[in-house]
């Protein structure tokens, strides 16, 4: 019979509350400091543990969070299986959710890990990076943040010049051209639009919006050009190319696919891959109604999503297949367009996914005469 001392965790940022049980014996609870000498004493304290046991296994596992995966490295380093729990998979009660505390979770987790262990029972947990992905993932994910912070900030523009119904003079465009800018520029110093059009503490919020404007633009760019340096050394170059050749893909879409997936063999087949995008359909069927499909789940990493719907408008507009398939699915649904884009989005990945495979396996060997 196996021979395990199973620990269950609930972390946070200066506490460990810890489950610790044998088997199916009565856990033990105990609450340990989350610093390097609350983990190192923690460790001997379970090491010593298996030893009087009869050199059983130690088996830990607590909750994904952004404490990241340090403890789960610290972990395995000391000889310690472990597992990182995906917080949309363990079972949450009404009545949890009203009543919740650290025990209480951590009891959650030590159910999981002794079902699994004992009984047999799956148990989902997340897939562990190497440290240079998690070190490429903050590369991309800080661009999109930037991104996403500089778009904020001309929506407040926006927003600000629609409040005072000034309108953008004629000639200047429709975007964010030179001639708008300069314009925006003229209104904060309140010169060439007319005597007094802005108050004084408008004029100082706009000059503000338009200071953070700048440097979120620069960040922008400064973060772009490290991303495309990356593209291009040895880890992602073959992968990367591979997938900018699709019409809509560039390069911070290829990265956050790469970087965010991480290893693209961990997928065995579309739907796996689908799922981990959360790009497949809620399902609540039974009895008769056995075909009852809803929206899109949404599990697993929104930054893929996010960039691969701004692609596949793009590779609408100009790549016939993906155009083909998107009209046929509209005119099914005329009145759920969405239907067509969602599965536009997930032709798409799947396409990115195979190129980017393909791309990492070496070329076969010519035969010799």
């Amino acid at each position: 019979m196996s021979n395990y001392i199973m620990v269950a965790c609930d972390l946070h940022d200066k506490t460990m509350v810890l489950l610790v049980a044998r088997n199916k014996e009565k856990a033990v609870k105990a609450t340990v400091p989350n610093d390097p000498e609350g983990r190192r004493r923690m460790i001997e304290d379970l090491q010593c543990r298996a030893e009087g046991a009869g050199k059983a296994e130690v088996v830990f596992a607590y909750e994904a969070s952004g404490q990241g995966f340090g403890l789960h490295d610290e972990l395995t380093e000391a000889g310690i299986r472990c597992y990182v729990l995906a917080p949309i998979h363990i079972p949450r009660s009404p009545k949890h959710r009203v009543a919740k505390n650290d025990h209480r979770d951590a009891q959650a987790i030590l159910r999981l890990l002794r079902g699994h262990l004992l009984a047999g029972s799956d148990l989902h947990d997340v897939w562990i990076p190497d440290p240079a992905t998690r070190d490429d993932r903050e590369l991309v994910r800080a661009r999109l943040e930037a991104g996403a912070k500089l778009a904020k900030v001309k929506n407040q523009i926006k927003s600000l010049l629609k409040r005072h119904e000034l309108r953008r003079p004629a000639g200047s465009g429709k975007g964010w051209t030179q001639a708008f800018l300069s314009w925006l520029r003229l209104l904060a110093n309140n010169r060439g639009v007319g005597k007094n059009i802005l108050g004084r503490g408008t004029r100082a919020a706009l000059k503000s919006l338009l200071r953070q404007m700048d440097f979120q633009a620069g960040e922008v760019a400064s973060l772009e050009k490290a991303v495309v340096a990356l593209s291009q050394g040895s880890r992602y170059a073959k992968p990367a190319k591979a997938l900018m050749e699709l019409k809509g893909v560039g390069c911070i879409t290829a990265m956050v696919f790469l970087a965010e997936i991480g290893d693209l063999k961990r997928f065995r087949n579309r739907r796996q891959l689908a799922s981990f995008l959360g790009l497949v359909p809620c399902t609540d069927e039974s009895g008769k109604a056995d075909d009852r499909k809803g929206h899109i789940n949404r599990q697993g990493s929104p930054r893929i999503r996010k960039v691969v719907n701004q692609a596949v408008w793009s590779a609408i507009r100009s790549d016939p297949h993906l155009a083909a398939a998107y009209r046929r699915i509209v005119r099914k649904h005329p009145h759920h367009k969405k239907i067509a884009v969602v599965a536009a989005m997930r032709r798409l990945s799947v396409v990115m996914w195979h190129r980017g495979l393909a791309a990492l396996e070496p070329p076969p060997r010519r035969a010799v005469a």
